[in-house]
């Protein structure tokens, strides 16, 4: 018995398992990471060297100012961002991300762009800078954008031997409102889209991407106050035209689309501001026989953008 519990001693026991990490080891991991992610690659340093260089240069001021600099955070909103064309100045990546499809498609619109610093960086990371939000292990840092002042685009106008057709947003908060007054702009041959510095939307990632890539030509300018900034386009010889559902005249009558205009639309609950209001040359309706009491500033801009694109043309 002493003789078989010795023969049994040298048996090996109970193996543990390697919990399939063996055969996970052995899948595919998906296509290579372009250089600037892979760590220890000349590639992947300079784009470090550039992203924090980057953060420590002071921005230049330009005439009518810049915004701050954004974060559009989470695998959908980010892969939107870059096919939309959003700019964007560095692409946040958490290290040992699940590699999905989101993911991969990330890297490589990022990479197909150009001028985009990819960056790796460890989840508490991406954490502090999102403040905590669910950004899934990928953060797009939009650059500032660099507003031009609004005497800009009257001069640009002049400069090209065209009457200034300018769009004004009085108290519009909505960034996708604004995206679409600047697509507007755009297809009806307008020159630029002037909002208030304050309680009004700005160039942020989600105006950038109802533009549908229009924002990359047609500029936005900010105003300090914008009041002032109609008074001194009235002195100018800009007329000031204001949509307001009470207005005196109707939008087909106006003759004064056919030159150098300022177009003011409202908030759709609010309309104009009483300073603004008085500030108009002319205050027009648009006639809506279906009985809606009021557009949204994109739509009611589109509409006022055609009809003097019409007159002009």
């Amino acid at each position: 018995m002493a003789a078989n519990n010795r023969r049994m001693s040298g048996k090996k026991g109970a193996q543990v398992g390697s919990g399939g990490q063996r055969r996970r080891g052995l899948e595919g991991k998906g296509p290579t990471p372009p250089a600037e992610m892979r760590k220890g690659h000349k590639k992947n340093r300079i784009a470090t060297a550039k992203a924090k260089q980057t953060a420590r240069r002071p921005a230049p001021r330009g005439r009518g100012g810049k915004s701050s600099s954004e974060l559009v955070v989470g695998r959908n909103p980010v892969v939107e961002a870059l096919r939309e064309g959003v700019p964007a100045s560095t692409l946040y990546v958490q290290q040992f991300i699940d590699n999905d499809e989101r993911v991969r498609e990330a890297l490589q619109l990022a990479a197909e762009r150009g001028g985009i610093n990819l960056m790796e960086a460890p989840r508490p990371e991406l954490d502090r800078m999102t403040n905590g939000l669910n950004h899934q292990g990928l953060v797009l840092q939009v650059p500032p954008y660099e507003y031009a002042h609004p005497e800009d685009l009257a001069e640009a106008a002049y400069d090209e031997g065209e009457d200034p057709l300018i769009v004004a947003l009085d108290g519009v908060t909505d960034p996708r409102n604004l995206g679409a007054v600047v697509r507007s702009v755009s297809a009806f041959g307008g020159h630029g889209v002037v909002v208030p510095e304050r309680r009004a939307a700005g160039m942020t990632a989600g105006a950038w991407k109802t533009s549908a890539g229009t924002a990359a030509r047609t500029p936005v300018a900010r105003a300090t106050n914008l009041t002032r900034a109609l008074e001194a386009y009235k002195k100018a010889g800009i007329v000031i035209v204001g949509l307001a559902a009470d207005g005196e005249h109707e939008i087909g009558e106006l003759e004064a689309l056919q030159g150098p205009v300022v177009i003011v639309v409202g908030s759709e609950g609010k309309g104009l501001s009483r300073l603004v209001g008085e500030t108009c040359d002319f205050r027009v309706r648009i006639p809506m026989p279906g009985g809606a009491e009021s557009l949204n500033a994109g739509v009611a801009a589109g509409i006022v953008l055609y009809e003097a694109a019409r007159r002009r043309g």
